[in-house]
């Protein structure tokens, strides 16, 4: 179902693969990970239309397209497990076990497949070929969101409940540093040679030194700031503000992180995806929905999908040239 509203401002089991209709090149498709009824739901962007609904155990999350691009792992942390898909089509291609999986990456040099296990409050490193576990780190609790430094050398994970940053040497796989970082931290980016935070409990991001961990610019983007996204043209750096009641998606820029438009959205805007002809997709975790929004308007369509739609994978992201990851879209 369809609304439109007007914004104010490893080793797998093979599995079946469903029937898509034989018209050369597949759609372009959206996959919604629906946390809340162990679901993915399959969207047909040019028509919006479901035309897939593959199961999962327990929770799907997050998602990391394999370095090669043939493979799209969507994380399971209540099921233990990393479910593999087609990135183009959406088709199944089995699961493998892994230990609360929520929210993952690659490193850029593509060595190593890093893991927040948020339920279990420890990050684990696993090796890219074989997905054996390298290193486990007990670094707080609640392990939320993760990035890299562009040459792979360092890696940096929020610690959700303990309200620190922690980082380790990629290098080495040795602690760096755990530092404080405010009430509820989230969403990590590498952006122009800093960090971006997402603090969830004091309703803005703040800008941190790689190097030591300390904080060298705040900024206010709405109640419950939660991720943050950066555009593929780097000119528009997005925040997710999820505070129940007051959701909103924040448009900064990048370099001075100044807020230029803030669009409410109702139902708590997550995770987003950006679409070639420039439309936002996004999560909206309190309803069962997703929106298409035009952010030259701040008009938007909705989609309903499964309970609780949390992370969002665009196949048209694969046209695009050097490392793709789910906050650089």
């Amino acid at each position: 179902m369809i609304t439109r509203r007007a914004a104010l401002g490893l080793p797998f089991a093979l599995a079946a693969t469903p029937a898509f209709a034989d018209t050369g090149a597949p759609p372009p498709i959206c996959m919604v990970m629906n946390s809340g009824d162990a679901t993915i739901s399959v969207i047909d962007m040019t028509t919006r239309q479901i035309i897939a609904t593959q199961p999962t155990f327990r929770e799907p999350s997050h998602w990391a397209l394999t370095p090669d691009r043939q493979t799209l792992y969507v994380s399971d942390a209540g099921g233990n497990a990393l479910f593999a898909f087609d990135p183009q089509t959406g088709a199944p291609k089995g699961h493998a076990p892994i230990a609360d999986p929520y929210q993952l990456g690659y490193s850029p040099d593509a060595k190593y497949l890093v893991v927040n296990a948020l339920r279990l409050n420890h990050v684990d490193v696993y090796d890219t070929a074989s997905l054996a576990l390298v290193k486990r780190f007990q670094a707080g609790k609640m392990p939320s969101h993760l990035d890299f430094s562009p040459d792979s050398r360092w890696c940096f994970s929020s610690q959700q409940e303990s309200d620190t940053l922690f980082s380790f040497d990629m290098t080495t796989l040795t602690p760096r540093w755990t530092v404080p970082i405010g009430h509820t931290p989230a969403g990590v980016l590498w952006l122009n040679g800093k960090l971006i935070v997402c603090i969830m409990g004091e309703n803005g991001i703040v800008e941190v030194d790689p190097v030591d961990g300390h904080i060298t610019r705040r900024q206010k983007t709405g109640p419950g700031a939660h991720n943050v996204f950066l555009d593929s043209k780097n000119q528009i750096l997005y925040v997710s503000n999820r505070a129940v009641g007051h959701t909103s998606l924040a448009a900064l820029d990048p370099v001075t992180l100044e807020v230029k438009r803030v669009y409410p959205i109702d139902g708590g805007p997550d995770d987003i995806g950006i679409a070639p002809d420039g439309k936002i997709w996004i999560a909206l975790r309190f309803n069962e929905e997703v929106a298409v929004m035009d952010p030259q308007t701040g008009d938007y369509e909705t989609i309903q999908v499964g309970r609780s739609p949390h992370g969002i994978y665009l196949s048209t992201i694969l046209s695009r040239q050097g490392r793709i990851t789910a906050e650089t879209i």
